[in-house]
């Protein structure tokens, strides 16, 4: 049985790579929806909603991926895969497996996880952070 403080110790790089993994799985809707690539066709330029939610997915993927406003991000992406999965998917069937929405609820999911968690490790907010951090001067026991 594996001992739960191992794996406490690891939270930070697991939420890290979990922010990674949806954030690269969003954009890579978004640059689909968008250019058109990765076997799909480009929405049109302003097609309400379907092009600006690739712009969102996109965006705001890159945005989770490398940790920058992860919160904002994820906060916006959530909203944006509820509205998607009420308006295009609920319809259909109160399921999501009746309904074929189970890729926009788990990314809502998933991204207000991330709201309430942050980034994790390897974020570049995080890296910024801490240079930041380490290149501030100590106060001295004389301005205390």
């Amino acid at each position: 049985m594996v001992d739960p403080s191992k794996l406490t110790r690891h939270q930070p790089l697991a939420l890290g790579l979990f922010r990674i993994v949806f954030g690269l799985l969003f954009a890579s809707q978004g640059a689909a929806s968008v250019f058109g690539v990765l076997g799909r066709k480009a929405e049109e330029v302003g097609d309400w909603p379907y092009w600006y939610a690739g712009v969102i997915e996109l965006v705001c993927g890159v945005l989770i991926m490398v940790g920058i406003g992860t919160r904002s991000a994820a906060f916006l992406s959530s909203g944006a895969m509820a509205f998607a999965y009420f308006t295009v998917h609920q319809k259909d069937g109160l399921f999501p497996l009746q309904n074929g929405g189970e890729s926009p609820a788990l990314y809502c999911w998933a991204f207000l996880l991330l709201v309430f968690t942050g980034p994790g490790a390897l974020s570049l907010s995080g890296l910024l952070g801490a240079r930041r951090r380490a290149a501030a001067p100590e106060p001295s026991a004389s301005s205390i």
